[in-house]
């Protein structure tokens, strides 16, 4: 699997390149970020974050003094902008009670606490968690998301178990505990699952074609054609 997962990271990277993933100006824009892009396109998270830099309130103290009514209209670009403005302020709440407000102090707790706090916070799922340990404190915690799933169960590698934690396990004990690695590997994945391994594939365009299980299937049905 090790080997597996080191090609497919080389064939990925040798198309695309390094991703400069995830694109913020401070750690605490990529918490944000991370919030405001559950279920929601990323052109429409930079506009909701565009808003909130814009009227000088793209901070801890700066969010958390915010009305609640006010934040949710800034955020309207992304979404579900009530549930978004709650779970923001849940985080800020979780940051200020408990670390006084410091990002750096939430961020300096082993990487498993820190995964708990975020996780017992409101609106923080596993994936956001783990995007926020890895994009944010910059610690090793691979990111599982739709792309992931679609992307390595077309190659046919996937644990037995569809849970986030079987999905997890199968990159992290493949893989060292690199972050700059798994930082470029799930961004380089999401490029992927965008741009090609689409809900309709473009196999033809795809440079895991011949590891992938998919890719090998449509080969041959084209040639039978």
């Amino acid at each position: 699997m090790a080997e597996q997962l080191r090609q497919i990271y080389g064939r990925l990277y040798a198309a695309y390149g390094a991703q400069h993933w995830w694109p913020a100006d401070s750690p605490f824009e990529v918490v944000v970020g991370a919030i405001l892009t559950q279920s929601a396109a990323w052109v429409n998270v930079e506009k909701a974050i565009g808003n909130l830099r814009a009227t000088g309130i793209l901070s801890p103290e700066g969010l958390l003094q915010v009305d609640l009514d006010e934040l949710a209209r800034l955020v309207y670009p992304a979404g579900y902008y009530n549930a978004k403005a709650r779970k923001l302020k849940a985080f800020l709440e979780m940051l200020f009670e408990r670390h006084g407000g410091d990002l750096d102090a939430l961020f300096a707790l082993p990487l498993p606490q820190l995964r708990l706090e975020l996780l017992a916070t409101h609106g923080i799922g596993q994936e956001t968690a783990d995007s926020i340990i890895l994009y944010a404190a910059g610690k090793p915690s691979f990111v599982i998301d739709a792309y992931t799933r679609r992307v390595f169960s077309r190659l046919g590698l996937e644990p037995a178990s569809d849970s986030y934690a079987s999905w997890q396990a199968m990159f992290s004990d493949a893989l060292p505990p690199d972050v700059q690695l798994l930082n470029e590997y799930h961004a380089l994945i999401d490029r992927h699952a965008k741009t090609v391994c689409r809900k309709a594939p473009l196999c033809d365009q795809c440079c895991l074609r011949e590891v992938c299980r998919l890719g090998l299937t449509a080969s041959v049905g084209f040639q039978s054609s």
